[in-house]
Formats: structure tokens, sequence, C-alpha cells
């Protein structure tokens, strides 16, 4: 029984070094994943399981080890921030897949990059046709990015010379049907107000699933009765 509580007590208190790591490490690590936060990640995964499971070695070492990857890491942050150099080194640095409409079979056959791979990407940015690609970057975090050949490009408003608006970051109002006040309150919102426009849809707080005020200040609602007798697609 002591065995299961301890086992419990490891991994508990492994889950709650992980979440301290990634709050120093930064929200870079999560989403743009070099080289380095690559190699961080293994390993710090690694330490935190022995630590939950491997009971013949101290945890005081394990601490140590991962204090001592944590602190590394963050050296080798400041250090590709500082050189442009040392960064190319640590992270990586883009490769050019496709320059002027052609594709470098070259590049990608020393990066180990398959025109699978490469299909793929361009097809989780719309496009399905590569002759309309100008350029494609294989950057250092693993994603591709794109340009496209001029003929291609999306025409905007700036092109059509049409007036634009002044845009606002969305503000969620109702999430999982729960209202969040604190951006009622940091909005200088009431729930007197927001009460009102739903009554307006002969609607109550308590119908909505998601609520939130887009970037034009328009409220837009989505309902936990959506009408919809017979979904496309049902989980």
């Amino acid at each position: 029984m002591e065995a299961y509580i301890g086992i419990i007590i490891r991994t508990f208190s492994a889950i709650l070094l992980l979440l301290l790591v990634a709050q120093l490490l930064g929200k870079q690590t999560i989403s743009n994943m070099t080289l380095r936060d690559f190699v961080t990640g293994i390993t710090i995964g690694t330490i935190a399981a022995n630590l939950a499971f491997n009971e013949t070695l101290k945890w005081t070492h394990l601490l140590l080890s991962l204090i001592v990857i944590t602190v590394t890491s963050i050296v080798l942050s400041v250090i590709a921030l500082k050189s442009r150099k040392m960064r190319r080194l640590i992270s990586g640095s883009p490769s050019i897949l496709i320059e002027g409409g052609r594709i470098l079979e070259d590049n990608m056959r020393k990066l180990r990059y398959s025109m699978d791979s490469l299909d793929q990407a361009l097809r989780g940015k719309g496009i399905f046709n590569v002759e309309e690609v100008e350029y494609a970057v294989l950057e250092d975090n693993g994603t591709v990015s794109v340009l496209k050949k001029d003929e291609h490009q999306y025409v905007t408003k700036k092109d059509m010379k049409l007036r634009s608006h002044k845009q606002a970051f969305p503000v969620e109002l109702i999430m999982d049907g729960i209202l969040i006040e604190e951006n009622l309150k940091n909005n200088g919102l009431t729930r007197e107000w927001l009460d009102s426009e739903l009554r307006r849809r002969g609607k109550q707080i308590s119908d909505v699933f998601y609520g939130v005020r887009g970037t034009q200040h328009q409220l837009v609602f989505d309902y936990y009765k959506d009408g919809i007798t017979k979904p496309i697609d049902k989980e």
C-alpha cells in the first residue's frame, strides 16, 4: 500500500514540476518546437517519468537534473536572443523548399522532406495545386510558410480601395454555459446589459453555451438547442 501511495505522490509532484518548468520556459517552447525545444522537451519528459515511477533513483537527484536542464534551456534561449549566429546553431534555420515556383529537390533530399509531406503542408494552407506557389519555406519549428504567386493571391480591401473599419479584440462573455463576470467588468459591461440583449433574442443566459462580443462589437451566441435535427456528423 505504501508503494502505491509513494507512486501517487511522486507522479503528482512530477506533474507540478512540469507545469512549473513550462511556465519558466515560456509559451514559445510549447507552440514553436525548435531543435532546442524538442531536445529539452524529451529530456524533461524522461526525467519527470523517472521521478514518477523509478523508485531506485533518489528524487533529489532527479530534481537536480530537472533544474539543470531547465536552467540550461533558459541560458540557451538567452544566448539565441543575443546572437543570430548562435541562434542558427541552437534552434536551426529556415530552409527553402520552393523558389520561384520551382521545387528544390536537392534541399528536400538533404532535409529528408518528402513530396507527400510538402503536399500535406500546402493543403494545410488551403493550397491544393503546387503551381500556385512562388515560395515555400520550411521554418525551424517544422511549419511551412508559403508565398503564393501574384495571380493567386487574395484580393484585400486595400486592393479594392474599400473603407476599412477599426477592429477590437473579441471578448468572451459566456464559456461552456458559465458567465465570465470578470470579462464583463474589465470591458465596462454589465450583466443587466447582457440579459437585455438576450431577452431581445428571446433567450436567457442559461440557454447559451458560448457567447462572445466580436471584433466589430457584434454579439454572437451559440445556444444549447441548435435546432439541427439531423447533424451531418454526430460523435
